[in-house]
């Protein structure tokens, strides 16, 4: 009970023994019997009404309603008291945590910083409703709906046994007019299967889900946006289906090929011909001024990743970059962060690439570049071709020369194909430092 309510239940108890006198009646003393519980009921009623609804800690399934669809997601609640509190999203074997999270009553805030969006509900403690709100938006964003509660429920429902296998690698269609060549990579094991589905600017990171008979059904939430995969298999290695965001659905066709592969990452971005190298000068998080020129660069192999603290492939990035650098920088290797950022202002970026920096624990320099976007990228880099994604990462050689420029992040979600990255990215880095 709150200290307000705790001094209305004194009052109404001296107001009984006020009337509580030799001189009353037995009809008027069992009325004030009644009268008090009467009062002091209402101000626990309203004492428990003020008190926060903390939700309870375990496993909880939730469910976003948008686009028609449902997109079932899992997290997991851990620590009884506010400055304790975490929630970690589940998506195959990753956990993404987040903290913060504020109560008022049965009004409850989930911040997800990284992506500066907030689930915004109310809950009884096992139960939650409300929406999950992108913040550094021109209008207010109205939000997606969800519901989740407590209990150690699955992804998706029990369904038939699986009457096909999406375990491996497929070429996968994506559209109907103009369809994108993408990769499809999985590991199922009985019902349940993980995986995600590659592109050439970026994975969709971790999908999760089961294979019911004929059919499949993964999603996907680690604070951007919420996914779903479904389909049906029309061979052993061949299926169809939909690929489906909050605001768009993308047909699908997939057929089986052990060596599906992208496009080279190499081949969408270079140095213009008779181009010296690129050259930029941007502020850091401290708002002073660096550039390839200064003295902390000069002959040494430099990595230059463009990237933005609101996308998830750079995420994934930075989760491999940070412990690479700390492990690498010794041998003469720099990295440094060119972020574009969904506001073009200092303090909105600074504020959350400290964010980015202090989640992965980021040591090189990241700057402020400008405004998110491809081409403001590629404005800000003019020796280039073009940016075509973020991330995009620029591996410049010990004289200040542009070597090769990697499209894209193929992350953990992708299985051999990461592993196979960092093997390429290692090979390159070490042939850069040996020359």
């Amino acid at each position: 009970m709150s200290s307000g309510n705790a001094v209305y239940s004194l009052k109404i108890e001296k107001f009984a023994l006020d009337l509580w006198q030799p001189t009353r009646s037995k009809a008027m003393k069992r009325n004030v019997i009644l009268l008090s519980g009467i009062l002091i009921t209402l101000v626990m009623m309203l004492s428990c009404s003020n008190e926060p609804k903390y939700l309870t800690s375990g496993r909880w399934r939730g469910v976003f309603q948008a686009n028609g669809h449902e997109f079932p997601f899992v997290f997991q609640v851990s620590g009884d008291r506010p400055q304790e509190a975490l929630v970690e999203l589940i998506n195959g074997e990753e956990r993404f945590q987040l903290k913060g999270i504020r109560y008022s009553g049965d009004s409850v805030t989930i911040p997800v910083d990284l992506f500066d969006a907030a689930f915004v509900g109310k809950s009884d403690g096992y139960h939650l409703q409300g929406r999950f709100r992108k913040l550094a938006t021109e209008k207010p964003d109205p939000g997606i709906p969800f519901v989740a509660d407590a209990g150690d429920l699955p992804r998706f429902p029990e369904g038939a046994a699986p009457a096909g296998s999406l375990d491996g690698s497929w070429d996968l269609l994506m559209g109907e007019e103009k369809p994108e060549a993408t990769v499809g990579n999985f590991v199922q094991k009985g019902s349940k299967v993980t995986g995600s589905i590659l592109t050439n600017t970026g994975d969709f990171r971790y999908l999760e889900g089961v294979v019911q008979g004929s059919q499949f059904m993964l999603s996907a939430f680690s604070g951007s946006s919420p996914y779903l995969l479904t389909g049906k298999f029309e061979s052993d290695s061949l299926f169809t289906g939909e690929f489906i965001t909050a605001r768009k659905m993308t047909k699908l066709t997939a057929k089986r090929n052990p060596k599906a592969a992208l496009q080279d990452p190499y081949s969408f971005s270079k140095l213009k011909e008779g181009a010296p190298s690129v050259q930029f000068s941007f502020p850091n998080l401290k708002n002073e001024q660096v550039s390839l020129a200064d003295p902390r660069y000069k002959g040494k192999v430099v990595l230059v990743t463009v990237m933005g603290s609101w996308c998830p492939n750079c995420m994934d990035e930075a989760a491999f970059l940070a412990p690479w650098y700390k492990a690498n920088r010794d041998r003469g290797v720099e990295i440094i962060g060119l972020a574009f950022e969904r506001k073009n202002d200092f303090a909105f970026a600074q504020k959350v690439l400290t964010r980015l920096k202090e989640r992965f624990d980021i040591q090189y320099e990241l700057l402020f570049a400008g405004l998110a976007g491809t081409d403001n990228a590629s404005k800000a880099l003019p020796a280039l071709t073009g940016i075509a994604a973020f991330p995009s990462t620029l591996f410049i050689d010990k004289k200040g020369q542009v070597r090769k420029v990697h499209t894209g992040f193929s992350g953990p979600a992708t299985g051999r194909y990461y592993t196979a990255f960092q093997e390429e990215f290692n090979a390159l880095v070490d042939t850069l430092l040996k020359e």
